[in-house]
């Protein structure tokens, strides 16, 4: 197993790209108002750059707790944190329009000081509010309050219960405004006495008028309210990425997705991989007079070894075949290609470690060893000299935990060794060699504790693959 075969074996993850969460008491160990005020936050989505940009939402009179979610996570990849704020009533307790004030101006004035923290530009803070909400986001916006004060503001129809509302000003912030024209006449003429002030005192305002409120619900339709509020917010400045970098998350997940391809492609349409080392097959000239040409045919502890160790192989003349992550059935089926075609005296047979990883799903002992002895079998028959190499140990696999393989190992060596005595054939015993006491390799032989060696693990194995290729030949 390598690096390249952990991708395979994680590829079916899903990467999780909502946004976390966070609760945050507005007035921690204080019983304020006979409410108990949080902020749910919602972060960014990991898969894209936030903006600086956040945005309060002040929930329905009844709060719809996953209408409030649903917005929520839907604003975050867009790159908004998102504060939804619950007013924390008491059984039987109602909400008024001043507690939804104060505890709106409490959730400004925390995340205004918190902006840091949570990577937000002070000037981009918003409210969107719903019903009741709405109109308290009014009245926050246009407060003469400083600290507290809105960058810009989302009404979504409100539901008015006050006559007057504070005078718009001139350093009132944008004003998006979203109502249904099948309400009453006194709410329309509402709003749109709310947007003729605002543009009259000279800001940027935007008002839409819907036929009935089921175009108040959010959905992801063009026309939605939703998408048009998103569409404002790009055009008051405020969906501007802080960079034009992909995440790292993003990065991450299009590289597992093409490895996934590349992987998918391999199963699909070359399953031994026969591609692997086509060219270089094609380029290797006949045998000259003389040589004695040996062929490592394995998995990633082969693959490996050539790459660590690479003088080796070639102050020995010896031709590296291993591919990470194999089980004998796909060596098996490469075996031409990759051994034959290259007519060695002798080829060295490291397998068995990912088919008992299940790799390619369950095999039994019994057919790991028949894949072994086929391979063995065609190189009698083309009149190469097979060497077995036993199975290194493992206690566990770093990409298939909890399978106990030691045991399984010992059988499959067990037979192997059997085999090889049984029928007259060199067999290398890497096992004993690097074992420990809990019968896995010796953590100073490995790369990663488990499977792989390192430089001096291999250092270990080659004396005794040379002394059996020297037996052999």
């Amino acid at each position: 197993m390598n690096k390249k075969l952990i991708v395979i074996a994680l590829t079916g993850i899903v990467f999780s790209v909502k946004a976390q969460t966070k609760l945050i008491q507005l007035y921690p160990n204080v019983d304020h108002n006979k409410s108990h005020p949080t902020l749910t936050v919602y972060t960014v989505d990991s898969m894209v750059q936030p903006t600086g940009t956040a945005i309060i939402i002040l929930p329905q009179r009844i709060s719809h707790k996953e209408y409030n979610i649903k917005i929520a996570e839907w604003l975050s990849k867009k790159g908004v944190a998102v504060f939804l704020l619950n007013y924390g009533l008491v059984d039987k307790e109602k909400l008024t329009i001043t507690l939804a004030e104060t505890d709106g101006f409490a959730a400004v004035s925390y995340i205004r000081r918190h902006s840091a923290t949570y990577k937000l530009f002070p000037n981009q803070i918003g409210i969107l509010g719903f019903e009741d909400g709405s109109l308290a986001s009014i009245s926050i916006a246009l407060a003469d309050t400083t600290s507290n004060r809105l960058d810009f503001v989302g009404i979504i129809d409100p539901n008015f219960t006050k006559t007057s509302l504070n005078a718009a000003k001139s350093d009132a912030p944008p004003f998006f405004i979203a109502t249904a024209a099948g309400g009453s006449k006194a709410k329309q003429l509402q709003y749109l006495g709310l947007y003729n002030d605002l543009k009259n005192a000279g800001q940027s305002t935007e008002i839409h008028l819907y036929a009935n409120e089921n175009n108040l619900v959010f959905d992801t339709s063009a026309g939605s309210w939703n998408n048009c509020f998103v569409n404002w917010m790009k055009g008051q400045g405020l969906l501007k990425p802080i960079s034009n970098e992909k995440t790292e998350a993003r990065k991450a997940a299009e590289g597992w997705q093409n490895l996934k391809k590349y992987y998918d492609d391999l199963i699909y349409n070359d399953w031994s991989w026969l591609s692997k080392y086509r060219d270089a097959n094609t380029q290797m000239p006949a045998p000259a007079y003389g040589e004695k040409r040996v062929v490592f045919l394995g998995n990633s502890i082969t693959e490996n070894w050539y790459n660590i160790d690479s003088i080796f192989f070639k102050k020995n003349d010896y031709i590296g075949r291993g591919i990470g992550g194999q089980v004998s059935a796909q060596m098996l089926v490469r075996f031409r290609e990759d051994v034959i075609n290259l007519h060695p005296l002798a080829v060295v047979i490291e397998a068995g470690t990912n088919d008992i990883a299940e790799n390619r799903g369950p095999i039994s002992i019994k057919n790991i060893f028949g894949n072994i002895v086929s391979i063995i079998e065609l190189a009698k028959v083309n009149k190469i000299k097979p060497i077995i190499c036993s199975v290194l140990p493992a206690t566990d696999f770093p990409w298939h935990h909890g399978l106990n393989p030691a045991q399984k190992i010992i059988k499959l060596n067990s037979m192997l060794k059997h085999y090889a005595q049984e029928n007259h054939i060199v067999y290398v015993d890497y096992w004993s060699a690097m074992v420990n006491d809990n019968d896995g390799l010796k953590a100073k032989w490995s790369q990663d504790g488990f499977v792989h060696p390192n430089l001096t693990g291999y250092k270990v194995m080659e004396p005794l693959v040379q002394a059996a290729i020297n037996k052999a030949l």
